[in-house]
């Protein structure tokens, strides 16, 4: 009687545990999401984006958190020291990397693999990124890039043949001085002088900001600084770069569309702007190299908090926001960025979409993505070199002597 109490008992026990199992693993979990590329605008995209994915997932409920991005870094930080973090967050790749050195988000390799998480429509190079010691921290949810936009009735006017995906900084230097030809008020091109315009141009005359394994500064070197001074000479001396003088307060954007400038190295963002706003013909092309070529790359991620309790949930919720086809095609009807989910239909789509006319740049642009060093205090180095780049500009200092001190200072700083 007693064994048969006791066999009673441990099947009971044994029911007991396999309902628990089986509770905690099909039971709905509640995770939140906070973001802040979708302030403004594309708000109801991200809803659109977070409901398909509930369908598909009903045991999974997600509540967004949308801060603009003027405040948002603010506020995650409140959360993360109030032990309130959200499960899923965005994170631009500038600050990606102090939040994975500080231990704030999570690998998700183990998480993927063993969930059988499909990452596979992920463009590669935007995957990387967001990599650490061949670690899967973040996984991307759209990316863009930089390239050359001309003013196609200026080319005509001044009697240039337009830009091709084969063309220098020679090429570029000799329209534009075609263009600022033409008279007083207009100007050839538009670059900027700084930390984020001169890491990718270093790169592009055979330089970088710091040596391969990133253990000490390079500014100063001889490729930098003959890059640097092309710079400063399109400025000062070709003048075909309008100086801060002569832009009379007025964005490089607004110069732009009042046709006065015949190219811009800028972001694809500025494709619906111009569209709207610039009434005259232009179009696009891979921006010009010096020795190689070389573009901005931006991107912006989702990672999984440590502190979650529900991180395959979180994790599932990346990758659907990352990489389904659903979420970039929601994306792409926005105009939203580059989707990173690149399928053949999904560019086919993209390719559409016009102006500008030559939408392939965009996407041979790819080829030739470079990134700043992954450092959790880039922004203090960018600060620092922008101060020596600046007097540079005003010519109180050589471009040989503005890096000798950028690397000097720098290197003792960080």
């Amino acid at each position: 009687m007693k064994k048969a109490i006791r066999s009673l008992a441990i099947l009971l026990v044994t029911v007991l545990l396999l309902a628990g199992c089986s509770t905690a693993k099909d039971a709905n979990v509640e995770i939140t999401f906070m973001n802040y590329s979708s302030s403004g605008t594309n708000e109801p995209v991200l809803k659109s984006m977070v409901d398909k994915f509930m369908v598909a997932n009903p045991k999974i409920k997600v509540t967004i958190q949308t801060y603009g991005f003027a405040d948002y870094f603010q506020q995650l930080a409140t959360k993360v020291a109030g032990s309130t973090t959200p499960d899923v967050f965005e994170l631009n790749i500038e600050n990606f990397r102090a939040y994975a050195d500080k231990g704030v988000i999570i690998a998700l390799d183990s998480i993927i693999k063993s969930n059988k998480i499909d990452i596979t429509k992920i463009h590669p190079k935007a995957l990387g990124a967001f990599q650490i010691s061949g670690k899967q921290y973040g996984l991307p949810t759209k990316f863009s890039n930089v390239v050359l936009i001309y003013n196609k009735d200026l080319f005509d006017k001044a009697n240039v043949a337009y830009p091709t995906s084969s063309w220098t900084w020679n090429d570029e230097l000799a329209a534009a001085k075609k263009i600022r030809a033409l008279g007083n008020d207009y100007f050839g091109i538009f670059r900027p002088i700084q930390t984020y315009e001169f890491y990718k141009t270093v790169v592009q005359n055979g330089g970088s900001m710091m040596n391969a394994d990133q253990s000490k500064f390079t500014l100063n070197s001889p490729e930098n600084v003959a890059a640097l001074q092309m710079m400063l000479d399109r400025w000062n001396v070709s003048n075909v770069n309008p100086t801060p003088d002569q832009m009379g307060g007025m964005g490089d954007w607004d110069l732009f569309k009042s046709g006065r400038l015949g190219m811009i190295v800028t972001g694809i963002w500025a494709f619906a702007d111009f569209t709207a706003n610039a009434k005259f013909k232009w179009d696009i092309a891979v921006e010009p190299g010096i020795k190689i070529k070389s573009t901005h790359f931006f991107s912006d991620a989702v990672v999984v908090s440590k502190a979650s309790k529900n991180q395959a949930a979180a994790a599932k919720l990346s990758a659907y926001l990352s990489g389904s086809p659903e979420a970039a095609k929601a994306r792409l009807a926005a105009n939203w960025d580059l989707p990173v989910a690149l399928t053949d239909e999904v560019k086919t789509a993209y390719l559409a979409i016009t102006p500008p006319q030559n939408k392939q740049a965009v996407l041979d642009s790819l080829n030739y993505l470079v990134m700043p060093p992954s450092l959790e205090k880039f922004s203090g180095v960018a600060d620092n070199l922008g101060k020596f780049l600046n007097k540079a500009i005003a010519k109180e200092l050589t471009a040989q002597q503005a890096l000798d001190q950028a690397q000097a200072e720098i290197s003792a700083k960080y």
